[in-house]
């Protein structure tokens, strides 16, 4: 018998700022020299957020342009059935997240 009880493994939650469910979920997606490709936002935070679209390669370098908001740079963190999770390369503006979401901050 051991002095140790079992302990489940850990849920770690490695996002800056929780994601909200989006209100406006038209986007498009551009990569360098590309045509721009339509994708549907799922949801935000102002670090990154998640599309259903095309699959992009991690660590993919994108332009992101949301309804009614200037190009966004961003990175492809992770992609898996047909879903792409991105980082900004900068914060976008909070009005801009509270524009796009369901949720006032």
């Amino acid at each position: 018998m051991t002095q140790y009880r079992p302990v489940g493994p850990a849920l770690v939650e490695q996002r800056r700022a929780p994601r909200h469910p989006v209100f406006v979920t038209r986007a498009t997606t551009r990569r360098h020299k590309q045509e721009a490709v339509e994708a549907r936002l799922c949801d935000l935070s102002a670090y990154g957020c998640r599309l259903a679209g095309d699959d992009q390669p991690d660590g993919e370098r994108l332009w992101l342009r949301f309804e009614g908001s200037m190009p966004v740079a961003a990175t492809a963190v992770w992609s898996r059935d047909g879903m792409v999770g991105c980082r900004f390369d900068e914060p976008i503006d909070r009005k801009l997240v509270r524009a796009l979401t369901l949720t006032v901050d």
